[in-house]
């Protein structure tokens, strides 16, 4: 087994091949379309505008009704013409208008607002400032550490960073299992980290990304003190699920 993730072993010690990273992400694309989300983009300062927020909104609420522009049209007596360049945010809406398309869709008319108005969160933590919690692992001598935390956001993901830190008092833990995805690189020191019957051999600079609902954790302490990044996404739950 390499150190860099090129082979896997089972835990019945037979080793398989596995795909490069590359090739594998080559394969994805042909079946389906590539990312395309541009993390460098700047959003068009248009989506800054009131109208815009306005018209994102009153379409959100449409589509969660599970009616179309035309139903709208007809229970708020607004033109298709009217109403989709309120969707489109072509167009300001009088406060008749609002007051209308609040009643068709169920909705107060301080929530067209909600986008326009809502302030972006963001978390810095300085080192060795992070939020010392306790998770499963901890009886095992896991340390954990929160490196931030956003509350509701629009992204509908949660997303939990932490600083894992394992030392000479450290053992291993049985198993994680958690929905979501998982990502985690390592800082410090080896390990052999299971995901499912696979076994990876992870040395600093070494990544793994992965389903969080197969069992998964270290395996073996290969070298301690041992630190890795860890990041959990999961949806984002309302406050009644």
């Amino acid at each position: 087994m390499t150190g860099k993730g090129s082979t896997i072993k089972t835990a019945k010690n037979k080793t398989d091949e596995v795909k490069p990273f590359r090739q594998a992400v080559a394969e994805v694309h042909a079946i389906r379309p590539p990312l395309t989300q541009n993390p460098h983009a700047v959003r068009d300062p248009k989506e800054k505008v009131l109208e815009v927020a306005i018209g994102r909104e009153v379409r959100a609420f449409r589509k969660k009704l599970g009616i179309t522009v035309a139903d709208l049209a007809q229970a708020t007596n607004l033109s298709l013409g009217m109403l989709s360049k309120i969707e489109n945010g072509i167009t300001s809406p009088s406060l008749t208008t609002l007051q209308a398309l609040s009643r068709a869709l169920g909705v107060p008319v301080t929530a067209f607002f909600r986008r326009f108005e809502e302030e972006r969160s963001a978390v810095f933590v300085k080192a060795g400032e992070g939020v010392e919690i306790e998770r499963r692992g901890t009886r095992a001598g896991h340390q954990y550490s929160l490196l931030g935390h956003v509350d509701a956001n629009n992204s509908g993901v949660v997303v939990e960073p932490y600083l894992i830190t394992l030392s000479g008092t450290s053992d291993i833990f049985p198993t994680f299992q958690h929905e979501g995805m998982e990502f985690i690189y390592m800082l410090e020191g080896e390990v052999i980290y299971r995901h499912g019957s696979h076994l990876f051999h992870m040395q600093p600079g070494d990544s793994l990304f992965f389903d969080a609902d197969a069992p998964h954790g270290p395996e073996e302490l290969t070298k301690l003190p041992m630190k890795y990044l860890s990041i959990i996404s999961y949806p984002q739950r309302g406050q009644g699920d």
